[in-house]
Protein backbone atom coordinates (compact mmCIF):
# COMPACT_ATOMS: atom_id res chain seq x y z
CA UNK A 1 0.00 0.00 0.00
CA UNK A 2 1.44 3.31 -1.01
CA UNK A 3 1.35 6.20 1.52
CA UNK A 4 -0.35 9.71 0.53
CA UNK A 5 2.28 12.46 0.31
CA UNK A 6 0.76 14.76 3.38
CA UNK A 7 1.89 17.70 4.37
CA UNK A 8 1.18 20.08 7.27
CA UNK A 9 -0.34 23.42 6.31
CA UNK A 10 1.99 26.21 7.20
CA UNK A 11 -0.46 27.84 9.54
CA UNK A 12 -0.88 24.43 11.66
CA UNK A 13 3.11 24.36 11.62
CA UNK A 14 3.43 27.87 13.18
CA UNK A 15 0.45 26.68 15.91
CA UNK A 16 2.44 23.81 16.84
CA UNK A 17 5.48 26.19 17.09
CA UNK A 18 3.41 28.59 19.27
CA UNK A 19 1.75 26.22 21.48
CA UNK A 20 5.32 24.60 22.42
CA UNK A 21 7.17 28.22 22.83
CA UNK A 22 4.17 28.49 25.44
CA UNK A 23 4.28 25.43 27.08
CA UNK A 24 8.30 26.20 27.49
CA UNK A 25 7.59 29.67 29.13
CA UNK A 26 4.46 27.64 31.31
CA UNK A 27 7.34 25.28 32.49
CA UNK A 28 9.87 28.04 33.42
CA UNK A 29 6.87 29.91 34.91
CA UNK A 30 5.73 27.52 37.27
CA UNK A 31 9.28 26.55 38.32
CA UNK A 32 10.55 30.33 38.96
CA UNK A 33 7.25 31.66 40.92
CA UNK A 34 7.47 32.33 44.64
CA UNK A 35 10.98 31.74 44.43
CA UNK A 36 14.40 33.73 45.06
CA UNK A 37 17.45 33.93 42.89
CA UNK A 38 20.46 34.78 45.13
CA UNK A 39 22.98 37.31 43.34
CA UNK A 40 26.47 36.96 44.99
CA UNK A 41 28.44 40.13 44.26
CA UNK A 42 32.27 39.08 44.25
CA UNK A 43 33.43 42.46 45.77
CA UNK A 44 32.70 44.65 48.51
CA UNK A 45 29.71 47.30 48.49
CA UNK A 46 30.13 50.90 46.51
CA UNK A 47 32.57 49.59 44.15
CA UNK A 48 31.74 49.47 40.43
CA UNK A 49 31.17 45.66 40.41
CA UNK A 50 28.45 46.27 43.32
CA UNK A 51 27.20 49.33 41.71
CA UNK A 52 26.27 47.33 38.01
CA UNK A 53 25.34 44.24 39.69
CA UNK A 54 22.67 45.74 41.92
CA UNK A 55 21.45 47.38 38.70
CA UNK A 56 20.90 44.08 36.72
CA UNK A 57 19.19 42.97 40.51
CA UNK A 58 16.69 46.08 40.07
CA UNK A 59 15.10 44.55 36.59
CA UNK A 60 16.37 40.86 35.80
CA UNK A 61 13.41 39.62 37.82
CA UNK A 62 10.83 40.98 35.48
CA UNK A 63 12.40 38.76 32.54
CA UNK A 64 12.40 35.57 33.78
CA UNK A 65 8.99 33.65 33.70
CA UNK A 66 7.70 33.52 37.12
CA UNK A 67 9.24 36.99 38.15
CA UNK A 68 11.48 35.61 40.87
CA UNK A 69 13.02 38.16 43.89
CA UNK A 70 16.72 38.63 42.77
CA UNK A 71 18.15 39.06 46.49
CA UNK A 72 21.82 41.08 45.52
CA UNK A 73 24.31 40.35 48.45
CA UNK A 74 27.76 40.54 48.39
CA UNK A 75 30.57 37.99 49.09
CA UNK A 76 34.07 39.62 48.38
CA UNK A 77 37.52 37.73 48.42
CA UNK A 78 40.42 36.73 46.02
CA UNK A 79 39.64 38.65 43.55
CA UNK A 80 36.09 37.80 43.24
CA UNK A 81 37.14 33.91 43.01
CA UNK A 82 35.52 33.33 46.68
CA UNK A 83 32.33 34.23 44.77
CA UNK A 84 32.64 32.35 41.78
CA UNK A 85 33.84 29.36 44.13
CA UNK A 86 30.55 29.14 46.29
CA UNK A 87 28.74 28.89 42.80
CA UNK A 88 30.74 26.19 41.61
CA UNK A 89 30.94 24.00 44.66
CA UNK A 90 28.21 24.77 47.04
CA UNK A 91 24.88 26.89 45.66
CA UNK A 92 22.14 24.73 44.83
CA UNK A 93 22.19 23.99 40.75
CA UNK A 94 18.95 24.59 40.54
CA UNK A 95 19.19 28.18 38.61
CA UNK A 96 18.51 29.93 41.77
CA UNK A 97 22.17 31.07 42.12
CA UNK A 98 24.54 33.31 40.24
CA UNK A 99 27.02 35.45 40.74
CA UNK A 100 28.78 38.39 39.72
CA UNK A 101 32.79 38.07 39.18
CA UNK A 102 35.55 40.15 37.90
CA UNK A 103 37.20 39.37 34.53
CA UNK A 104 40.49 38.79 37.03
CA UNK A 105 38.88 35.74 38.92
CA UNK A 106 38.08 34.02 35.53
CA UNK A 107 41.69 34.84 34.21
CA UNK A 108 43.86 34.08 37.90
CA UNK A 109 43.89 30.24 37.00
CA UNK A 110 45.45 31.45 33.65
CA UNK A 111 48.09 33.63 34.42
CA UNK A 112 48.84 32.80 38.08
CA UNK A 113 50.45 29.19 38.82
CA UNK A 114 50.41 29.92 42.85
CA UNK A 115 46.50 31.30 43.15
CA UNK A 116 44.12 28.99 44.87
CA UNK A 117 41.75 27.07 42.33
CA UNK A 118 38.57 28.15 44.09
CA UNK A 119 36.69 27.52 40.35
CA UNK A 120 37.42 26.29 36.50
CA UNK A 121 36.52 29.37 34.72
CA UNK A 122 35.91 26.87 31.77
CA UNK A 123 33.46 25.08 34.09
CA UNK A 124 30.98 27.65 34.97
CA UNK A 125 27.94 28.87 32.91
CA UNK A 126 28.30 32.28 31.79
CA UNK A 127 24.88 34.31 31.73
CA UNK A 128 25.93 37.40 30.11
CA UNK A 129 28.22 40.41 30.72
CA UNK A 130 27.14 43.52 31.50
CA UNK A 131 29.90 45.58 29.78
CA UNK A 132 33.01 45.13 27.62
CA UNK A 133 35.24 48.19 28.16
CA UNK A 134 38.21 50.17 28.71
CA UNK A 135 40.53 50.28 32.09
CA UNK A 136 42.88 53.61 32.87
CA UNK A 137 45.53 54.32 35.00
CA UNK A 138 44.74 57.85 36.90
CA UNK A 139 47.13 60.20 39.26
CA UNK A 140 45.42 62.55 42.00
CA UNK A 141 45.12 66.11 40.73
CA UNK A 142 48.08 67.33 43.88
CA UNK A 143 50.75 64.53 42.51
CA UNK A 144 54.06 64.94 40.66
CA UNK A 145 53.00 62.63 38.53
CA UNK A 146 50.89 64.53 35.68
CA UNK A 147 51.00 61.93 32.63
CA UNK A 148 52.28 58.84 31.83
CA UNK A 149 55.40 59.76 31.15
CA UNK A 150 56.34 61.10 34.69
CA UNK A 151 55.27 57.75 35.80
CA UNK A 152 58.30 56.39 33.91
CA UNK A 153 61.01 58.74 35.08
CA UNK A 154 59.76 59.55 38.97
CA UNK A 155 59.16 57.25 41.65
CA UNK A 156 55.52 57.22 43.23
CA UNK A 157 53.18 55.03 45.10
CA UNK A 158 50.18 53.56 43.45
CA UNK A 159 47.59 51.62 44.89
CA UNK A 160 46.18 47.79 44.15
CA UNK A 161 44.23 45.31 45.73
CA UNK A 162 45.14 41.55 45.90
CA UNK A 163 46.16 39.24 43.14
CA UNK A 164 43.37 38.83 40.25
CA UNK A 165 42.09 42.07 41.34
CA UNK A 166 42.95 44.53 37.77
CA UNK A 167 44.76 47.28 40.35
CA UNK A 168 47.17 44.98 41.27
CA UNK A 169 47.89 42.97 37.84
CA UNK A 170 47.69 46.03 35.77
CA UNK A 171 49.50 48.03 38.08
CA UNK A 172 52.94 45.29 37.44
CA UNK A 173 51.83 44.68 33.85
CA UNK A 174 52.86 48.31 33.20
CA UNK A 175 55.70 48.53 35.37
CA UNK A 176 57.21 45.15 33.47
CA UNK A 177 56.00 45.91 29.93
CA UNK A 178 55.62 50.23 29.83
CA UNK A 179 58.68 50.70 32.07
CA UNK A 180 56.34 52.89 35.06
CA UNK A 181 58.52 53.23 37.49
CA UNK A 182 55.94 53.23 40.75
CA UNK A 183 55.47 51.06 43.73
CA UNK A 184 52.33 48.89 43.81
CA UNK A 185 50.79 49.44 47.07
CA UNK A 186 48.52 46.66 47.89
CA UNK A 187 46.08 45.40 50.85
CA UNK A 188 42.85 47.48 49.21
CA UNK A 189 39.57 46.11 49.76
CA UNK A 190 38.51 47.58 46.65
CA UNK A 191 38.45 50.54 44.31
CA UNK A 192 36.22 52.56 46.56
CA UNK A 193 39.02 52.63 49.51
CA UNK A 194 41.74 53.10 47.06
CA UNK A 195 39.71 56.43 45.96
CA UNK A 196 39.77 57.33 49.51
CA UNK A 197 43.24 57.02 50.08
CA UNK A 198 43.78 59.03 47.01
CA UNK A 199 41.63 62.12 48.35
CA UNK A 200 44.03 61.42 51.57
CA UNK A 201 46.99 61.83 49.85
CA UNK A 202 48.39 58.08 51.01
CA UNK A 203 48.68 57.29 47.51
CA UNK A 204 49.86 58.99 44.03
CA UNK A 205 47.81 57.07 41.95
CA UNK A 206 45.88 53.31 40.43
CA UNK A 207 46.08 50.91 37.26
CA UNK A 208 43.56 48.79 36.05
CA UNK A 209 40.51 51.15 37.25
CA UNK A 210 37.44 50.89 35.10
CA UNK A 211 36.73 53.83 33.32
CA UNK A 212 32.67 53.78 33.50
CA UNK A 213 33.52 52.51 37.34
CA UNK A 214 35.65 55.42 37.91
CA UNK A 215 32.97 57.78 36.12
CA UNK A 216 30.22 56.25 38.19
CA UNK A 217 32.00 56.31 41.60
CA UNK A 218 33.67 59.57 41.26
CA UNK A 219 31.82 61.76 38.87
CA UNK A 220 33.00 64.88 40.18
CA UNK A 221 36.80 64.03 39.75
CA UNK A 222 36.00 64.03 35.94
CA UNK A 223 33.41 66.63 36.08
CA UNK A 224 35.90 69.30 38.26
CA UNK A 225 39.54 68.00 37.02
CA UNK A 226 40.47 66.26 40.14
CA UNK A 227 42.66 63.62 38.25
CA UNK A 228 44.65 63.02 35.46
CA UNK A 229 44.02 60.46 33.21
CA UNK A 230 47.37 58.96 32.29
CA UNK A 231 46.56 55.88 30.04
CA UNK A 232 44.20 53.93 28.69
CA UNK A 233 44.15 49.97 28.47
CA UNK A 234 41.62 48.26 25.70
CA UNK A 235 42.27 46.39 22.85
CA UNK A 236 40.98 49.41 20.82
CA UNK A 237 41.16 53.28 21.91
CA UNK A 238 38.09 54.51 23.72
CA UNK A 239 36.19 57.22 21.78
CA UNK A 240 36.22 58.94 24.92
CA UNK A 241 39.36 58.93 26.46
CA UNK A 242 40.92 59.82 22.48
CA UNK A 243 39.07 63.14 22.76
CA UNK A 244 40.69 63.30 25.97
CA UNK A 245 44.37 62.92 24.75
CA UNK A 246 44.62 60.00 27.11
CA UNK A 247 47.39 57.70 25.26
CA UNK A 248 47.11 53.96 24.40
CA UNK A 249 48.92 51.58 26.40
CA UNK A 250 50.63 50.45 22.93
CA UNK A 251 52.38 53.40 22.93
CA UNK A 252 54.66 52.70 25.57
CA UNK A 253 54.49 48.15 24.48
CA UNK A 254 57.06 48.76 22.07
CA UNK A 255 58.57 45.14 21.82
CA UNK A 256 56.31 43.21 20.11
CA UNK A 257 56.34 39.78 22.46
CA UNK A 258 55.27 42.29 25.50
CA UNK A 259 52.36 43.57 23.08
CA UNK A 260 51.31 39.97 22.99
CA UNK A 261 51.50 39.69 26.59
CA UNK A 262 49.27 42.84 27.11
CA UNK A 263 46.92 41.74 24.23
CA UNK A 264 45.95 38.27 26.22
CA UNK A 265 45.76 40.29 29.67
CA UNK A 266 43.56 43.06 28.74
CA UNK A 267 41.17 41.02 26.27
CA UNK A 268 40.10 40.11 29.34
CA UNK A 269 37.86 43.32 29.34
CA UNK A 270 36.21 41.98 26.55
CA UNK A 271 33.61 40.71 29.61
CA UNK A 272 34.23 43.03 31.69
CA UNK A 273 31.15 42.38 34.45
CA UNK A 274 30.55 38.91 33.87
CA UNK A 275 27.68 36.60 35.75
CA UNK A 276 28.02 32.97 35.87
CA UNK A 277 25.60 30.05 37.23
CA UNK A 278 26.66 26.56 37.98
CA UNK A 279 28.45 24.19 36.64
CA UNK A 280 25.34 21.10 35.47
CA UNK A 281 22.66 23.55 35.49
CA UNK A 282 20.18 21.82 33.39
CA UNK A 283 20.19 23.49 29.11
CA UNK A 284 16.70 24.78 29.90
CA UNK A 285 17.48 26.77 32.97
CA UNK A 286 20.52 27.95 31.83
CA UNK A 287 18.68 29.28 28.23
CA UNK A 288 16.18 30.93 30.93
CA UNK A 289 18.84 33.24 32.72
CA UNK A 290 20.62 33.60 29.01
CA UNK A 291 17.31 34.99 27.79
CA UNK A 292 16.36 36.79 30.48
CA UNK A 293 19.73 38.37 30.65
CA UNK A 294 19.93 39.65 27.07
CA UNK A 295 16.45 40.94 27.51
CA UNK A 296 17.42 43.21 30.32
CA UNK A 297 20.26 44.25 28.98
CA UNK A 298 17.40 45.77 26.19
CA UNK A 299 15.09 47.42 28.78
CA UNK A 300 14.28 50.59 28.86
CA UNK A 301 13.69 50.67 32.32
CA UNK A 302 17.26 49.81 33.14
CA UNK A 303 19.03 51.76 30.53
CA UNK A 304 17.58 54.60 32.30
CA UNK A 305 18.55 53.38 35.16
CA UNK A 306 22.03 52.91 34.32
CA UNK A 307 22.51 56.40 32.26
CA UNK A 308 21.67 57.81 36.04
CA UNK A 309 24.03 55.68 37.64
CA UNK A 310 26.46 56.86 34.67
CA UNK A 311 27.62 53.16 33.93
CA UNK A 312 28.41 52.22 30.21
CA UNK A 313 26.20 48.99 29.05
CA UNK A 314 27.89 47.30 26.25
CA UNK A 315 27.25 43.23 26.46
CA UNK A 316 27.75 40.06 25.42
CA UNK A 317 25.84 37.11 25.34
CA UNK A 318 26.75 34.38 27.39
CA UNK A 319 27.49 31.72 24.92
CA UNK A 320 29.82 34.07 23.09
CA UNK A 321 31.61 34.88 26.38
CA UNK A 322 31.78 30.67 27.29
CA UNK A 323 33.67 30.35 23.71
CA UNK A 324 35.82 33.46 24.61
CA UNK A 325 36.87 32.26 27.41
CA UNK A 326 37.93 28.52 25.92
CA UNK A 327 39.65 30.48 23.57
CA UNK A 328 41.55 31.84 25.90
CA UNK A 329 42.60 29.31 27.97
CA UNK A 330 44.16 27.69 24.47
CA UNK A 331 46.72 30.23 24.40
CA UNK A 332 50.24 29.62 23.31
CA UNK A 333 51.69 28.28 26.65
CA UNK A 334 54.96 30.54 25.91
CA UNK A 335 53.05 33.71 25.72
CA UNK A 336 50.97 32.57 29.23
CA UNK A 337 54.01 32.07 30.81
CA UNK A 338 55.41 35.87 29.77
CA UNK A 339 51.89 37.31 30.60
CA UNK A 340 52.16 35.66 34.57
CA UNK A 341 55.25 36.56 34.64
CA UNK A 342 54.24 40.25 33.53
CA UNK A 343 51.71 40.40 36.45
CA UNK A 344 53.83 39.11 39.49
CA UNK A 345 55.65 41.25 42.03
Amino acid sequence: MQLANTRIPATLVALIALTATGVTCACAADYYAGKTIDLLIGAPPGGGYDIYARALARHYGRHIPGQPSIVAKNMPGAGSARAAGFISTMAPRDGTAIAAIMPGAVMGPLLDEKAEALFDPTKVLYVGTANNGTRVCVARLGSKIKTFDDARTQKAAFGGVSSNDSTRDYGFMHKKTAGALYDVVTGYSGTAEIALALERGEIDGACGWDWASLKSQRPDWIRDGKINVLLQDGLEPNPELTRMDVPSVFKYVTNEDDRKVVELIISQQVFQRSYIAAPGLSAEQLGTLRSAFDATMRDQEFLKDAETLRIDVSPLPGGKVQDLVTKLYAAPKDIVARARQAISP
